[in-house]
């Protein structure tokens, strides 16, 4: 079965805003949202502001699950081309129960973009739904007057944009709550380790952020293999990981590895690891992924413009492309 591809976005064109993990109740989120609203409505989108964007009354999360499936059946329900979740989190898994993925498939597609938490619903949309998805910034991080580096990428990936390039360094973290328009500041070198890597590779993109994956492997919306089975043309996976350290990222990848997500596995893109960066008993991130995924004989790109120290490339989950380093930088090429 072929993926079901979005229509791209275009001037006058509605984006429904959703919050299916974070509500944004607190700075910096809830200024900058506020002012991404603004900055898209300027771009010319009409916004939707979802029922749960500005709550708090869950679990560590904007609202109950049932609350929060149904601002997801509604936004895929409703004239809007782009679905934007407001925020990452902790507990979007436990709104999955209240899913109907069979209702997501009969709707009409739709983008869906998010990043980190949101890996529950930009992972289980092509594996389950068999419909392209983002995994870029979510709906707050439009808050600068000029869009720029992966904010401006994600757009331009919406819109059609087919080729792109990495950025020339990262930032460390910052969110100022007295502050919340700052954005980051570019001031860390970029160092792309290549294990593997001798020209460029095609297949499927499909990942996200493994603090999430692991927790879907075993489930009932495990159903990577049946659909890396429907795709001989072979997966490149790009994996970032946010609270794990690196001995839980080797652990990670290791299930993941035994379960059979990466049979068929074409290369991997590994983004820098947030919580991850300190060695843990003589295991770095590096070994991590070089000792578990290295058996299988592909390319394997670490510390890549990926993760939750910006600036994060923009990934279509469930297209097909090419991936090349070039002089150090990361290129990636949609081909369908």
């Amino acid at each position: 079965m072929g993926m079901r591809k979005p229509a791209y976005l275009k001037p006058g064109d509605g984006i429904t805003l959703v919050a299916p993990s974070f509500g944004c109740v607190i700075e910096p989120y809830m200024t900058r949202l506020h002012v991404s609203i603004k900055n898209m409505e300027k771009a010319g989108f009409r916004v939707h502001e979802g029922a749960n964007i500005w709550r708090a009354d869950g679990v560590a999360c904007s609202a109950p699950p049932k609350d929060r499936a149904k601002e997801i059946h509604d936004a895929f329900s409703s004239d809007a081309q782009l679905i934007l979740s407001v925020g990452g989190g902790e507990t979007m898994d436990e709104m999955l129960p209240e899913i109907d993925f069979d209702a997501l498939s009969a709707c009409e597609a739709k983008w869906y973009m998010g990043f980190s938490d949101n890996t529950n619903l930009t992972f289980l949309l092509p594996t389950l739904c068999d419909t392209m998805s983002v995994y870029g910034p979510c709906a707050g991080s439009f808050f600068q007057k000029k869009w720029r580096l992966s904010e401006k990428d994600a757009f331009d990936l919406l819109q059609g944009k087919t080729h792109f390039e990495g950025y020339p360094k990262w930032s460390i973290s910052e969110k100022n709550v007295d502050h919340p328009l700052w954005g980051y500041r570019l001031s860390q070198p970029k160092i792309i380790v290549d294990h593997n890597y001798q020209e460029p590779f095609e297949g499927m993109l499909l990942g996200g952020c493994i603090d999430c994956l692991i927790n879907l492997c075993g489930t009932r919306f495990d159903r990577v293999k049946e659909f890396i089975s429907r795709h001989p043309e072979g997966i490149i996976w790009f994996l970032e990981a946010c609270d794990l350290n690196a001995m839980a990222i080797r652990r990670t990848y290791f299930q993941l590895r035994e379960a059979g997500w990466f049979d068929n596995v074409k290369g991997f893109l590994i983004g820098r690891a947030l919580s991850g960066r300190e060695e843990v008993l003589g295991v770095d991130r590096f070994r991590a992924a070089i000792d578990m995924l290295g058996g299988f004989n592909v390319p394997i790109l670490m510390d890549v413009d990926l993760g939750h120290l910006a600036p994060s490339m923009p990934f279509i989950t469930g297209a097909y492309a090419r991936i090349a380093l070039e002089k150090g930088n990361l290129i990636v090429d949609y081909l369908d």
